[in-house]
């Protein structure tokens, strides 16, 4: 498939900003949806919604057929063993507070260690923090070098008897770092501690083998990988899964209730309590199978080339900081330049037509690394052009020389 026409399923990007032609460069903060996906929310809503797994009619029937359609579908996209080892929620942020309480309320006591690497996004340090509260634990830090590289020569040390488990992003939200999670999984398990490894950035660009890469849980969002906002997936081991206690209560996730006492349904249902994001799911489906069609390889050689083209161009310009240079990395590029502020530079290059990400990133613990209080981001999705990455340096050369 040809970029023009993976264009051609995303008629937002033609457009024009401020008299400009659009180029969507922060598909790492929420990819564009293409028609497939918006035509297949819109055919469930027009022939056949109906409330899942509860109703006795023909459309509530149909719902929870393609629904659970998603789910198998959901397992083989990322080779789980078994589709029940799939809970949906609203994205990878509840997936990993999900765990946060529900592991922490079975396996976390007073005086026990939790350790998270030093570069993640917000949701998979405050959850942490959150259940290490609530337990009297301890939060350790596994930190990364200035090149955008996790040490993880030093988890073997971290790890103790009071570990009781690791968590870690696949790729970086704002370095671009793919981290070996293989590895930092086999190291974990050599000490029998679980690990749950925060995919949202590594689904749209990496082929994933959970079973590979032997993580325990492994978390990631719709919206990232050109599905619906509001959908989440989180893939856990049956063995935890069956241990853990439900992180919410209400309807579908139990057997029976009575004042006495509730008992809870079966994997998966015990833990997706409520209605869920049914059309978003359902929706979610033809997200999947049109990542499939473009196929990996050729989203990895695609952004792969852009990256580079911009981060050489980006290096050829007097005063350019470049956050996170690691050997393997994603289509994602934080930056700096000096004398001038991002928040400006990003407003510049959004009236130019070009959309950006500015600020921290929700990823305080990376800006206190470099000692910074915000940067800047470009982030590639399978619709971006090198012609366009041509046109963003162009601009932003143009803005440097204003100041």
């Amino acid at each position: 498939m040809t970029i023009s026409e993976i264009r051609s399923f995303f008629p937002v990007l033609n457009q024009k900003v401020y008299d400009k032609p659009l180029i969507y460069f922060d598909s790492a903060a929420s990819a564009q949806k293409p028609v497939q996906v918006l035509m297949c929310e819109e055919k469930l809503h027009n022939d056949f919604y109906g409330n899942i797994h509860r109703g006795a009619h023909f459309m509530a029937d149909k719902a929870t057929i393609e629904f659970e359609n998603v789910r198998t579908k959901v397992a083989e996209f990322i080779n789980a063993p078994h589709r029940e080892e799939i809970i949906f929620t609203k994205g990878t942020t509840e997936s990993i507070n999900l765990v946060a309480f529900s592991f922490c309320e079975a396996f976390l006591n007073e005086g026990d260690e939790i350790i998270v690497s030093e570069m993640e996004h917000h949701a998979n340090i405050v959850p942490w923090q959150l259940a290490a509260q609530r337990k009297k634990a301890k939060i350790l830090k596994l930190p990364f070098n200035d090149s955008g590289i996790l040490e993880i020569e030093k988890l073997a040390e971290l790890i103790s008897e009071k570990t009781k488990i690791v968590a870690v992003t696949h790729v970086s939200n704002v370095l671009g770092t793919i981290n070996p999670v293989n590895e930092i999984v086999k190291i974990a398990h050599q000490k029998n501690v679980p690990v749950l490894v925060d995919g949202a950035q590594a689904v749209p660009h990496l082929k994933i083998d959970v079973q590979e890469i032997g993580a325990d849980f492994y978390a990631f969002s719709a919206h990232k990988m050109y599905g619906p906002n509001g959908v989440g997936m989180l893939y856990g081991k049956k063995e935890w899964l069956e241990k853990m206690p439900p992180y919410q209560g209400g309807g579908e996730m139990i057997s029976e209730v009575s004042f006495e006492e509730t008992t809870f349904n079966e994997l998966p249902y015990k833990f997706e309590a409520g209605t869920p994001h049914i059309s978003g799911v359902i929706a979610f489906g033809a997200a999947l199978r049109f990542v499939e069609e473009v196929g990996f390889d050729s989203i990895r050689k695609h952004e792969t080339e852009l990256l580079k083209l911009a981060t050489a161009g980006l290096k050829q310009i007097p005063g350019i900081k470049i956050y996170g240079e690691a050997p393997e990395k994603s289509g994602v590029i934080s930056f700096n330049i000096e004398g001038i502020h991002p928040y400006d530079l990003g407003m510049l290059l959004d009236k130019s037509g070009i959309a950006v990400r500015t600020g921290h990133l929700c990823a305080d613990t990376v800006m206190q690394h470099y000692q910074i209080g915000g940067c800047l981001r470009i982030s590639f999705g399978i619709y971006n052009t090198v012609a366009e990455v041509e046109t963003f340096l162009a601009t932003f050369n143009k803005i440097r020389l204003m100041f």
